[in-house]
C-alpha cells in the first residue's frame, strides 16, 4: 500500500469544552497519513485516479469550521469517516494537535487509525 500525506495543516476552529473556548478561534494542526494504491495515477498520470490532497484538505478545512464540536476525539472519528467514504483510500491516520490547550505542554490532541 502506497501513503499520501498532509502535514501541518493549519485550521482556525472553534472547540473546546470550557466556555472560553467556545468564544474565539483556536489553531489546530492536523496531519493525515492515507493508504491507498497509486499505480493507476501515476502510470497513467491522471489526477483523477490519485488521491487529491488539495480536495482532502479542503474538505478537512469546511468540515472543521463548519461543524464545532467539543472534543478532539470527536473531531477526529468525523473526518477518518468522511475520508473513508470520500475518497479512495483504505486507512486513514489522523493526529491533531491544539497547541494552546495547555500552557505547559507544546501542544496536546488526539491520534487515531481507521480502516474500510
Amino acid at each position: 500500500m502506497d501513503k499520501v500525506y498532509i502535514s501541518q495543516l493549519h485550521v482556525e476552529a472553534i472547540i473546546g469544552v470550557y466556555d472560553f473556548e467556545k468564544e474565539s478561534k483556536q489553531s489546530l494542526y492536523f496531519d493525515v497519513e492515507m493508504l491507498t494504491d497509486i499505480s493507476a495515477a501515476a502510470r497513467l498520470d491522471d489526477i483523477n485516479l490519485a488521491v487529491d490532497y488539495a480536495k482532502v484538505s479542503e474538505r478537512i478545512i469546511a468540515h472543521t469550521q463548519a461543524k464545532p464540536v467539543e472534543l478532539l476525539e470527536t473531531l477526529v472519528e468525523q473526518l477518518a469517516a468522511m475520508i473513508l467514504n470520500e475518497f479512495n483510500v483504505q486507512q486513514v491516520l489522523i493526529k491533531v494537535s491544539k497547541p494552546e490547550a495547555v500552557a505547559q505542554a507544546q501542544t496536546v490532541g488526539v491520534e487515531i487509525v481507521r480502516k474500510k
